[in-house]
């Protein structure tokens, strides 16, 4: 694993600058970093966990924050501009970020950055010109996943492909799923990796494998970092519109459309129609504007309903929560409901909320 820090910061105090880190509990502070961030029409997002900023007596003259491994927010005042600010800010960030085990780290930023950043030891992963781009302080890191994937291709004039998070695997997946495979040679589904999710990545991809094991043109794949990730897509998992979420759908499916749909030789990509989730909305949307132009079909399907209720993962966890255990067996494949009903699931059930004094149809 190759790890670059090309600068560290050896004091908190160097030259006439100080450096702090900004209390984002603290609406003053956090005041003076979005006002400062507005001039260079950058915002402080919502999911942001660390600030640091580098002043010049009372005035900023550069800031940077992350969120989990994504450098974000960075900016230096243009009166300062060739002191190496810039360096100093990501060095402390990725300080910061190794002290708290993250070693695979990317910079979300404008694409006029991008040579400054490479010289900071990032790698660019993809663009959407003139509005953003994500890069990474690995140099193999996109090329070996899609290395990874290469190993998986199976020719046939009709390969798909879907991707979905699964919190937790039930029948609207799993219809969702068949009915592509029927429609292919070979179907690639990728899991969502982030764990932002109720259920944990491993389980949610543990519950697909076992899902779908009876579909013989089926491989299931970890999205890992490069496919709706905090990194490529940071607001999916905020789920409130955004401003931003046309832009990260664009960076996300560039990816997806210009990296790893051409390892598979993908050349259809199944969703299913979104009718409550705004975010999922828009990306429905843009991905129809945007694959048919890298030659990927993009194929609507409706979901599927019990009892005239869409059946959704958002549906099962509201019924686990209410211990209807009974609905949640019609709404989920019998690995899930297996899963559900064993020790292993007690934590995730605590934490959904489920009341194990048996209030609910499930009693």
């Amino acid at each position: 694993m190759q790890i670059i820090l090309r600068w560290q910061v050896k004091s908190l105090e160097f030259g006439s600058f100080t450096e702090r880190s900004i209390k984002l509990s603290n609406n003053e502070e956090r005041l003076l970093v979005e006002r400062f961030l507005a001039k260079y029409s950058l915002r402080l997002e919502r999911d942001v966990e660390f600030t640091i900023a580098i002043f010049d007596g009372d005035r900023i003259a550069a800031t940077g924050s992350f969120s989990g491994s994504v450098l974000k927010c960075i900016a230096v005042d243009s009166r300062y501009e060739g002191m190496g600010l810039a360096g100093m800010v990501v060095s402390r960030l990725v300080t910061e970020e190794y002290n708290r085990g993250r070693l695979h780290l990317f910079i979300y930023t404008k694409p006029e950055n991008i040579k400054k950043f490479h010289e900071l030891g990032f790698h660019r992963i993809a663009e959407v010109p003139s509005k953003v781009a994500l890069l990474e302080n690995r140099p193999d890191g996109i090329t070996g996943y899609v290395e990874k994937l290469k190993s998986y291709k199976v020719l046939g004039d009709s390969v798909g492909s879907i991707v979905v998070n699964c919190n937790p695997f039930t029948k609207g997946h799993k219809y969702l799923i068949e009915k592509a495979a029927s429609e292919c040679d070979w179907l690639h589904v990728f899991v969502v990796w982030e764990d932002r999710s109720v259920f944990p990545s491993e389980i949610r991809y543990r519950l697909v494998k076992e899902g779908t094991k009876h579909i013989n043109n089926v491989k299931v794949h970890k999205g890992k970092d490069y496919i709706i990730s905090n990194a490529t897509f940071p607001t999916y998992f905020l789920k409130q519109p955004d401003e931003a979420v046309d832009i990260q759908c664009m960076l996300d499916l560039k990816i997806f459309a210009e990296q790893i749909a051409p390892a598979l030789e993908i050349k259809k990509r199944y969703v299913g129609k979104e009718p409550y989730c705004p975010v999922t909305g828009v990306y429905n949307r843009i991905m129809k504007e945007i694959l048919p132009g890298y030659e990927i079909e993009v194929i609507e399907v409706p979901r599927i309903s019990l009892n005239g209720i869409v059946i959704s993962a958002s549906e099962v966890r509201k019924n686990l929560k209410a211990g209807n255990m009974e609905v949640v067996k019609e709404m989920v494949p019998s690995t899930t409901y297996d899963f559900l009903v064993s020790k292993e699931a007690v934590p995730i059930l605590q934490n959904i909320g489920y009341n194990f004094g048996g209030v609910g149809s499930g009693s």
